[in-house]
Formats: C-alpha cells, structure tokens, sequence
C-alpha cells in the first residue's frame, strides 16, 4: 500500500510558527504533525511514502522523506498538488491520501485500509462532540455529508444550512483501490481546466468538490465510520489548546482517543 500526504500548504492560520516552516512541521507535544502521521502509518506497514510539498519544501527533504514538490503551490489548492504525483499514481497497489494538518489513531486508518470499495472516504459521525469542544458554532464550520442507505456517500463539501444534512464529517482521509489509482488521473484530465467547480477552476478546486465530481460521474465512493479519535489542526488557538491538554494529559479525553468505531463500520466493505 502507498501513501501520499498533501503538505504543500504554509497555514497562515497558524502564523508566526509558520513563518518559516509548512504547516505539516508544526509540533503537538513536541512532535510534527507529518512525523505524528507517519508513525501511525508505519505502525501498520505503510512504508512507501510520498509527501507532497511546497512552501519551504526543502525542510521536509532535508528529513529524509520522498518529495514531490507542487511548484505552484501559493495558487493552487490541494487537488492539483495531488495530481502533481501522479508518476506514483499507478495500478500496483492501494493508495491512501491523506492531508498533513491531521493526527489520528492506527484503528483509523485500519478501518480505511479494510474498506474494498473504489473510493473510501473516513467519516467521523460523532463529529458534532469533537466540533462542539473546538468552536462556539459547529454549523458555522461544518460541511454537508449525506450518505445512501448502503453507507455511499452521494453528497459532501458544501455549506449546510441544517445539521440533518450532515450524518458525519470527512477527515481528510482517503482510500482508493488499485484499479481506480490511474484511473484518478484519467478523470483529472478530462476536466475543464476553468471549470467551474464550486465557483473554482481545477487548479483551485477543493478536494470535497473532486470527490462530488467522482460521484457525479458513478464513482462508487463509500464512507467508512469512525467515532472520533482524531484531531485537526488549523489554527493558532487549536493548537495552543491541544498543547495545553497534551502537558495536562487531558488530550486523549478531549478527541476520544480508543472511542469504539460504530458497528455500522464494518459494512459494504
């Protein structure tokens, strides 16, 4: 199995610490988020990784990992740095794309990994605790994500006005199967370059409106529920507070670390 992690991005969010480094070098308990990612993917012997970089992308190689750097990365979202690495988007193994501004538990990405449908999708569907602790407003922040009775998901990424249009939230955690890597690039290309998807160009479109576009066209995409057990970092204020309880050992109880994943899990696969 191959992985791919999005690490392009600066995350000014997080400004001053990521004046002079990406987003993915930022430390929670004295550990970058990338190096937090890729323990849990070693842990369950994902060793072929490649980080997809662009701000300051030297810092990430001088680590040791393998690169792929997006050049156009100050004006390009994260679709078009995906496709950046389509020389290791072939049909020889399963692959796992991730973003780099997510810490989560190995029983995540085991429930991923189990998923045998073309596209899985991770989906928190206790997310509504997880958004409560984090913001005053959870619909403010949140994306729809409405599923089929089978558990495929026909609807993700845009702005709910309700929260019955949202049975759970995307991580940023994606599974495709072998005989669907290569055919991502296909799809890729056969899109208008200007688009408009959401109101943005291929070059600028959101990975939630790639995944719309997949399922707009058939592609079976399948969510894999999982109760927590992950965070995201995205700003300054969070990751003060995962520090915080990190030094009070509260971390865990606040993103439900060893949550049971719903028995719902374990369908469609």
């Amino acid at each position: 199995m191959r992985s791919i992690i999005l690490a392009a991005g600066q995350g000014t969010r997080l400004a001053p610490l990521t004046d002079d480094r990406p987003k993915c070098l930022v430390e929670l308990g004295g550990t970058s988020l990338l190096d937090h990612q890729v323990a849990v993917l070693h842990s369950l012997g994902i060793t072929d990784i490649t980080v997809l970089t662009g701000y300051h992308a030297e810092l990430i190689a001088q680590r040791g990992f393998r690169t792929v750097v997006n050049p156009d990365y100050a004006t390009s979202n994260m679709v078009y740095t995906l496709f950046c690495a389509r020389d290791m988007m072939k049909e020889e193994t399963d692959l796992i794309i991730s973003y780099a501004d997510i810490i989560y538990e190995p029983r995540i990405l085991g429930e991923l990994m189990g998923c045998h449908a073309p596209v899985g999708v991770a989906v928190d569907l206790e997310w509504r605790h997880y958004w409560q602790l984090r913001m005053e407003n959870p619909l403010a922040d949140a994306e729809t994500l409405k599923m089929d009775g089978g558990g495929m998901i026909i609807e993700l990424g845009k702005k709910p006005n309700d929260y019955s249009e949202i049975q759970g939230q995307y991580l940023g955690l994606i599974k495709v199967r072998r005989d669907y890597v290569p055919k991502l690039c296909q799809v890729y290309d056969s899109m208008d370059p200007e688009g408009p998807y959401d109101t943005k160009s291929r070059k600028q479109m959101y990975m939630t409106s790639f995944l719309q576009h997949l399922i707009n066209r058939g592609w079976p995409v399948k969510a894999v529920p999982v109760a927590n057990g992950w965070l995201e970092v995205d700003t300054l204020r969070e990751l003060q507070l995962y520090n915080q309880m990190h030094g009070e050992g509260t971390l865990a109880e606040f993103c439900r670390i060893g949550a049971s994943t719903p028995g719902v899990a374990n369908g469609g696969r």
